[in-house]
């Protein structure tokens, strides 16, 4: 199997390159926020894998591979954390697949210009994994020009600062499971009909939040792939959450591991064997990872190749916060040097890396419903009894 880059690519690579090199360079690390995001959408580089038949946003578009590149040297460039991710890589392709020329025509140029950020309500307290038990309810109101959407959304990142949520709710009053769903674009810009809490984690930082909606209004004309469509539309976008995005993150993951890896040699702790043969495999893991997503990338409409990849990528992750702490030692436990009681406690990257991986195994869909999705859907097992 061939891995290589074409020419075009290469092409692609060094233009990407003195562009990040200028621009990533004045931005202050490690998030610009939005202005990161129009500096972006000003240079052409938000919606690279935008499919072009339904029409070009002002941005530019590149091949898979080109894609592939774009997204290795913005991990290299160490550029800041982005903030239009949601809207760029889930909703954009989403809307080219399902939504009508008006939806495209309103929401892609603003998210191609890096001004208009996106949320995703689609876990609920009682559906998590569980996609199908959501619970919030959207009621067509004022003539059926608009829905009025009432329920609560959790762990939604990004949601105290997106102009705009794409929600998963239930249309049809008495269905059940993935019948009567719809798939919604809610303005979050509605004082007292919509409420966003941070929640706060176990490093101390406050990533994503609860949504309370309280007959918060959504246009009829906002309703993506038609009333009651709304589960195929979420796994059309739920497939889509893998693919290149997958590769960006394992070089992410390459940079954790080198860190490790240095202070593994620095403490000492690479001599011993049994650290040395978890060094060793967390990095063959890696390279098998980066392969099979290589491989994949082209594997659309698989319900396999995303279910795989989350499974891979989360026990090793985990694994490597577990590793990162054994090289540490005693001192893992142990605050900064210049601690003060007069301010918050803060931690640092690796001690950042083992808590937050704790829930790698959870978020995206928790392992065991990844493992279900391969047997039901790739291996053809019975399934499970549902309530």
């Amino acid at each position: 199997m061939d891995f290589a880059f074409g020419p075009e690519d290469e092409a692609l690579r060094q233009e990407a390159r003195a562009w990040l090199d200028e621009h990533a360079a004045t931005t202050p690390p490690p998030d610009a926020g939005r202005p990161w995001e129009r500096e972006l959408g000003s240079g052409g580089w938000i919606g690279l894998g935008w499919n072009p038949a339904r029409g070009t946003y002002g941005n530019r578009t590149a091949t898979l591979t080109g894609q592939v590149v774009w997204a290795e040297e913005y991990a290299r460039a160490q550029a800041p954390v982005r903030l239009g991710h949601l809207g760029e890589n889930l909703l954009a392709p989403t809307l080219l697949a399902h939504g009508d020329d008006t939806q495209c025509a309103r929401f892609l140029p603003a998210i191609a210009r890096g001004e208009e950020l996106w949320c995703q309500g689609y876990s609920e307290p009682g559906a998590g994994s569980d996609l199908a038990a959501v619970r919030t309810a959207a009621v067509r109101a004022d003539g059926g020009r608009t829905y009025r959407v009432s329920g609560q959304k959790i762990w939604t990142s990004h949601a105290h600062e997106a102009d705009w949520c794409f929600l998963l709710a239930r249309s049809t009053e008495g269905s059940r499971r993935h019948h009567g769903l719809s798939f919604l674009l809610v303005a979050m810009e509605q004082p007292g009909r919509i409420e966003v809490r941070p929640i706060r984690q176990l490093s101390g930082d406050a990533d994503f939040n609860e949504v309370f909606f309280d007959g918060a209004v959504a246009r009829a004309e906002h309703l993506v792939g038609g009333e009651g469509n709304g589960w195929r539309v979420a796994m059309g976008l739920l497939a889509r959450e893998r693919g290149v995005s997958t590769l960006v993150q394992q070089i992410g993951f390459a940079a954790e591991l080198s860190r490790v890896i240095r202070l593994a040699v620095e403490t000492g702790a690479a001599e011993e064997p049994a650290v040395r043969n978890r060094l060793v495999r967390q990095w063959a893991d890696l390279q098998a990872m980066r392969w099979n997503a290589l491989r994949t990338l082209g594997a659309a409409g698989d319900p396999g190749a995303p279910s795989v990849a989350k499974l891979l990528w989360g026990g090793w992750h985990q694994r490597l916060g577990e590793l990162a702490m054994q090289v540490r030692g005693a001192s893992a436990v142990l605050g900064p040097d210049d601690w003060r009681a007069d301010r918050p406690y803060r931690l640092d990257a690796l001690q950042r890396l083992f808590l937050f991986s704790r829930a790698d195994t959870i978020y995206g869909g928790s392992d065991e419903i990844q493992r279900t999705i391969i047997a039901e859907r790739v291996l053809g097992l019975p399934k499970e009894p549902r309530p």
